[in-house]
């Protein structure tokens, strides 16, 4: 297999790219900005690994920046004809590429993941719960330093992905270019996938316990929202010293 491309020729296929027609396919398109992006961010580092769910520009262009990148993708033959089009495409780098072909809700489960991943671009169905179940069985193998890419942050669903992520100590988010979010993976660890700690996520501990006029409110509840942190700490000292 023939190396991914350098860094200023990938800038220039990015700019290539850019100039195909925004309809090319008809599940929708990266924008020349976001596109920009993505090529500013890989022409700085080595991508050994790559994934994304969803394909379109941004398959032709991650096909050169990768040593080898896998797509999960529908085949949506005569319903946007994107799979097809990307394939036949001279744009792209067929001998980096690896298809997985089936709705993620499927393939990603029973995809064995094998090497870290340096890049990845979420950008499948973004329905509940599926963003969610995307990242869920990615994240683990992201290696630190990766590079998190998650598409049309501007739909709700894949909008509470983000703003949880956003306050996770595994990401720093480095950029947003219109409705895509650009995130590092940090050197924190891996969240453990097989257990619950959701008590020790930040999006959790800043906002719990939640308000909603469905959800009954304990005296206990009314005293964590009204009295300060260190205050209640305080309470607590005071109270074990009485009970000596």
């Amino acid at each position: 297999m023939t190396r991914a491309v350098g860094p200023d020729a990938i800038q220039q296929l990015a700019a290539e790219i850019a100039q195909m027609p925004a309809d090319w396919h008809g599940a929708g398109s990266l924008s020349p900005q976001v596109l920009d992006a993505i090529a500013r961010v890989a022409a700085g580092r080595r991508i050994a690994h790559s994934l994304e769910t969803g394909t379109g520009r941004s398959t032709l262009l991650l096909s050169h920046c990768s040593d080898h990148h896998v797509v999960f993708a529908q085949d949506d033959r005569g319903h946007g004809d994107s799979l097809v089009r990307v394939q036949a495409s001279p744009l792209l780098r067929g001998e980096a590429v690896t298809f997985i072909v089936g709705p993620t809700q499927r393939t990603l489960p029973a995809f064995a993941f094998t090497d870290p991943l340096d890049l990845v671009l979420l950008d499948g169905p973004h329905g509940y719960p599926f963003p969610d179940l995307e990242y869920y069985f990615v994240y683990p193998h992201l290696a630190p330093g990766a590079i998190l890419i998650v598409d049309d942050i501007h739909i709700p669903t894949v909008h509470n992905m983000f703003s949880v992520l956003r306050e996770d100590e595994m990401f720093e988010l480095r950029e947003v270019v219109q409705t895509t979010a650009f995130f590092t993976r940090t050197s924190a660890p891996v969240f453990d996938p097989l257990a619950d700690g959701w008590w020790l996520q930040k999006f959790n501990k800043r906002r719990f316990p939640m308000r909603d006029d469905l959800i009954p409110v304990t005296l206990r509840d009314r005293v964590k929202r009204i009295v300060p942190a260190p205050a209640r700490q305080l309470a607590v000292r005071l109270r074990a010293l009485r009970q000596r």
